[in-house]
């Protein structure tokens, strides 16, 4: 792969931090391609609608470089020595040039927000792959992952994961799995942006210390070494082939086994941990600030009384918190009210609810078949193959976690190791909170639109709001013994029809028959829509979406033109489901 270089430089001088002409990154024209699936699951146009995407990055990262040069003189006094005045500012900027550079990924095409874009809630910005392939490709194009990216928005506020023994339930972490515990950090946050970076089906890096490689050859090195001190990305000898051994993404046959292939003095790969740690530090910094998590919905203003709910959103709020049992888990600072006839007369204890308990469950979502990762079970032109098990992979989500399996991430407790069983098939309940966000030129979700399409649930097998309502108040009133595109004649899948759980063990059943009406379920999507950010103040960067909006259909069957049989589904693979502590029961 040809890579073009571009000349930056750096200006330490005291109101001008950055400066550089042309784009962030190197103009990856001829990436390695990896093509296992079949006809129909990379969608026609992934390739413009990756280009799309990296177009918009490199927007807003010139944007950031512009906030960063107009920061105020640094003025560090005080002890603690604390950057006066202008510290958060500082930070929360250094976190953004990190959100949006592209350098940062093995091939210098992908950053972050390339699978988490403003004006998608921070979620997946390409409406055709969340209609489709769920997961996103990454930098080895196309490599994908296993799950739908999940929106950032208030991510920060999650506490680190807990075991609460009295409850039997863990509650915090990051991650639809709860793999980024915050256990080093103590903050959930920031260790989770340290994990795209070296995922081999995202950013791709191969070494941590790739990423303090980068950093300080980036164009924010002054921004960097303002917040984490003078001479903070200096000082480490790199060995000379450093760049190629970065520019080769992680899995490659030639690495083996070896997760430090960049060959670093013990001081000097302890300096790079200092510096990947920062990286995690600033990104959360900027996640947690009014720029991603600014609590400006209508529902916020709402609270102040600053905004008066339609009759629907109304309607939506109290079914929301008693009928749906929506508030069970999606916790909005006030009483659940769930025997008929009852009244909530609960006032606010949470001026800025997160609309989640931070736990983790099962909702019985079915197999996605669309899903990316089953396919890729052929190694690529570096030797790397994401899924030797193919439609033998189950998604037990936090049971795989605790079990240090496949797929998932070593867990740092052996403690919680037995409580791996129970746990089988529970995914983190997300933040109701922008999850109905959409660009401008789209505004809704929902179909018939103009629409921005989303996928929902860790595995995208939900393609609206209206479905995902739907899916809590019918799952047990449609149930069907059969997998995704086996719907019975006569009945429509995701309407009537709704196929079998991926994971039977540990099933939610505080919903799946909650006896509400279509109106009442379209009231309770209305309400949503009111947690959508930029109500009291414009949401930044939500005009950045330069692609097309979807039109046409209905909400209820949305996406189901792009549905695809199941193929006969093999036994759960060993190299996920006999994995001791075994499930309990047995996954098929």
């Amino acid at each position: 792969m040809k890579v073009l270089l571009q000349t930056c430089a750096v200006v330490a001088v005291p109101l001008l931090l950055v400066s550089c002409t042309g784009a962030n990154a190197a103009d990856p024209a001829s990436p390695p391609m990896y093509n296992p699936y079949p006809s129909g699951i990379l969608p026609a146009d992934v390739t413009s609608e990756t280009a799309r995407v990296q177009g918009e990055v490199q927007s807003i990262f010139q944007q950031a470089l512009a906030e960063a040069n107009a920061l105020p003189p640094a003025n560090v006094t005080g002890q603690p020595p604390t950057q006066q005045a202008s510290g958060y500012r500082a930070i929360m900027t250094l976190g953004k040039l990190m959100n949006y550079d592209v350098n940062m990924s093995a091939l210098k095409n992908m950053a972050c927000a390339s699978c988490h874009m403003p004006y998608a809630g921070f979620g997946g910005p390409i409406p055709s792959v969340n209609l489709t392939m769920v997961a996103y490709p990454g930098t080895y194009h196309f490599r994908a992952g296993k799950r739908t990216p999940q929106r950032y928005t208030y991510s920060p506020y999650f506490p680190m994961l807990q075991l609460d023994n009295t409850a039997n339930a863990f509650f915090g972490g990051n991650f639809w799995d709860g793999r980024s515990t915050g256990y080093l950090l103590l903050s959930p946050d920031a260790e989770q942006a340290q994990h795209p970076p070296v995922d081999t089906q995202e950013m791709g890096l191969p070494d941590t210390a790739c990423i303090a490689w980068r950093l300080s050859q980036s164009q924010y090195v002054a921004v960097f070494e303002r917040v984490w001190g003078p001479s903070s990305l200096t000082g480490i000898s790199w060995p000379s082939n450093t760049e190629q051994i970065c520019s080769t993404p992680g899995g490659a046959a030639t690495f083996g086994t070896n997760v430090t292939p960049v060959s670093l003095s013990p001081v000097d790969r302890n300096r790079a941990n200092v510096i990947f740690d920062h990286w995690g530090q600033s990104l959360s910094a900027f996640e947690k600030s009014v720029e991603v998590s600014p609590f400006s919905s209508k529902f916020d203003a709402y609270m102040k009384g600053k905004y008066t709910m339609t009759t629907d959103e109304l309607a939506g709020y109290d079914l929301f918190k008693g009928k749906g049992n929506c508030n069970s888990c999606h916790l909005d600072g006030r009483g659940t009210t769930l025997s008929p006839g009852q009244t909530d007369t609960s006032t606010a204890a949470q001026v800025n609810p997160l609309f989640t308990c931070f736990g983790y469950t099962n909702e019985g979502l079915p197999l996605n078949p669309r899903d990316a990762f089953y396919y890729q079970t052929t190694p690529d032109s570096l030797g790397f193959t994401a899924n030797p098990d193919g439609f033998g992979y189950r998604d037990l989500g936090m049971g795989t976690f605790l079990r240090s399996g496949f797929g998932s991430a070593p867990s740092p407790n052996a403690e919680w190791t037995s409580q791996a069983p129970l746990r089988d098939g529970r995914f983190q309940v997300s933040s109701a909170r922008n999850a109905g966000m959409a660009p401008s030129q789209c505004p809704t979700t929902e179909a018939p639109g103009p629409y921005f399409q989303k996928g929902f649930f860790h595995n995208g097998y939900i393609k609206s709001l209206k479905q995902l309502v739907h899916f809590y108040n019918t799952r047990d009133v449609y149930p069907f013994p059969v997998t995704s595109g086996h719907c019975p004649a006569g009945t429509t899948e995701k309407v009537d029809c709704w196929p079998m759980p991926e994971v039977k063990n540990n099933l939610d059943m505080t919903v799946g028959k909650l006896g509400l009406t279509d109106l009442e379920e379209n009231q309770i999507v209305a309400f949503l829509q009111t947690l959508t950010d930029g109500y009291t103040v414009p949401y930044p960067n939500i005009n950045t979406f330069t692609g097309q909006c979807s039109t046409g259909g209905s909400a209820p069957t949305q996406g189901n033109e792009t549905l695809i049989p199941t193929p006969t589904l093999p036994p759960c693979s060993s190299n996920v489901c006999a994995i001791p502590p075994l499930p309990n029961p047995a996954i098929p």
